[in-house]
């Protein structure tokens, strides 16, 4: 028995009892150990080719051609959105999927080396290592359809592809096209700079692009005939921005101008401004953002221009479910954290000089954080997801300790071997979670338990988008 498997056997048995023994979960620890460097590779495709949000069309194929060789049935573009798909082993009850993300981050590129190295011509890159949760969400869902096959287990396995995480909420289209609706349980998985299981919320959030029409003119020569739309632009995020005394402790409101005009001696007839608003609640989340619109339109009035607001995306907080993550938590702690090898190591040293941290965090990325219910301070569309069905996820170490996500350094990191051992991690972690899963269907019924007791009874689902179109192009624009 191999050491992995030992260690696996050895906490997950104490913990469960009668569930699972070395030799059932040999078959899946096995292919993820033979076929690491595979899925690493597969990782890397993704990482070179760092496409944008609901552009992602070679990345998502990418992963489709991957399920499908494998003998997943492969169901294209659903929910409206050309990259989104969803992959299908089996039939029957228990429902059980996990999530894929491939989606990456414009304005911000980096070569897999240790120091700031902008690759010619790129201006994107996967700095939330979304290439990584797609590929190791892949590697798990095929090394789980090898065990369901050889164990005949029954129940079916559904891997959903889901583009365009960051700011456009993908996930949230194929909620209300009704894709989750027969599942039981969802499991997901995201990098980070350490390791954790728990059953964490996040913040709820919405996103608009403003935009003020005013009139052209030249402003030196006869100013008074412009109608400035800048300055609604500018008049709107002063309102805001005083706003940010007089709004609960846990609200983010941020926002980038994305069109200002073009010349100083032009009165400009349009420009454009892009908030996030976000806050632990939905319900107040919706009280804040209804006074930023009347921020906007009070700008608007003032300053004799026209507003135009389009909803871009929103997301719901995640709903935690501790049994789940209970569950999680108990494999990833057998499993253990991430180890370097001595030029990692270096590597890590190298990353860890450029981040400005008080004190060297190094070894973080070998310890498994303790279960605890946490408060997290970003947002996803999975939140969306988790108030349709019982769900949890988990982080691991892909990054350097002490790494921000969004950062050059997480490119850096996700192209290279420390990135694939944190993904290799997790993939391990949710294969032996969604094996657990099918073969204890107690499991899942005190997960769904708890779900409908966090929910509460006369809980109603509402996208936090509204109902627009999914913003196929908010990427060109």
């Amino acid at each position: 028995m191999s050491k992995v498997l030992a260690l696996v056997a050895a906490l997950v048995c104490s913990c469960y009892g009668t569930i699972l023994c070395a030799a059932d979960r040999e078959p899946i620890i096995d292919f993820l150990e033979n076929n690491a460097q595979q899925y690493a590779g597969l990782a890397r495709a993704l990482w070179d080719k760092a496409e944008l949000g609901y552009l992602e069309r070679e990345s998502s194929a990418l992963l489709q051609e991957t399920l499908k060789q494998e003998g997943f049935l492969i169901e294209s573009s659903v929910a409206g959105i050309p990259t989104a798909f969803v992959a299908t082993y089996g039939s029957g009850k228990p429902v059980i999927a996990v999530l894929a993300e491939f989606d990456a981050l414009p304005g911000i590129s980096q070569s897999a080396e240790p120091f700031r190295q902008i690759p010619a011509g790129k201006t994107t890159g996967h700095a939330c290592g979304h290439h990584l949760f797609g590929a190791g969400s892949v590697a798990a869902a095929v090394a789980v359809k090898r065990w369901m096959e050889e164990s005949k287990t029954g129940g079916t396995l559904k891997l959903f592809g889901t583009p365009a995480e960051e700011g456009g909420s993908g996930k949230v289209y194929m909620v209300r096209a009704g894709l989750f609706a027969e599942v039981d349980t969802v499991l997901h998985w995201h990098p980070a700079d350490r390791n954790m299981a728990n059953p964490v919320t996040s913040l709820a959030n919405r996103s608009a692009k403003f935009r003020f029409y005013g009139n052209s003119s030249h402003a030196a020569v006869s100013p008074e005939r412009g109608r400035s739309a800048l300055d609604g632009v500018e008049a709107m995020n002063f309102m805001t921005n005083m706003m940010r005394e007089h709004v609960p402790q846990q609200t983010r409101i941020h926002y980038v101008i994305t069109d200002g005009g073009s010349a100083p001696n032009v009165v400009p007839d349009f420009a454009e401004v892009f908030y996030y608003v976000r806050h632990p609640s939905a319900k107040t989340l919706k009280q804040i953002w209804g006074r930023v619109v009347a921020a906007a339109e009070g700008a608007a009035a003032g300053t004799g221009t026209r507003l135009e607001a389009e909803i871009i995306h929103g997301n719901h907080s995640l709903l935690p479910n501790e049994v789940l993550a209970e569950a999680m938590h108990a494999n990833l702690s057998a499993l253990g954290g991430v180890q370097y090898s001595p030029a990692e190591r270096d590597y890590a040293h190298k990353i860890t000089a450029t981040l400005g941290l008080e004190a060297d965090l190094s070894g973080q990325e070998e310890v498994v954080q303790p279960l605890e219910l946490t408060q997290g301070m970003g947002s996803t569309d999975v939140g969306d997801v988790s108030w349709q069905v019982p769900t949890t996820g988990l982080r691991t170490a892909t990054w350097v300790p002490g790494t921000s996500p969004h950062s050059w350094q997480a490119i850096a990191a996700g192209g290279m071997s420390i990135g694939a051992k944190g993904m290799h991690l997790a993939a391990m972690t949710l294969a032996l979670t969604l094996a657990d899963l099918f073969e204890k269907p107690e499991l899942l019924v005190r997960a769904r338990q708890e779900f409908d007791r966090r929910r509460g009874p006369n809980f109603q689902y509402q996208a936090l988008l509204g109902d627009r179109t999914p913003p196929l192009d908010y990427r060109l624009k």
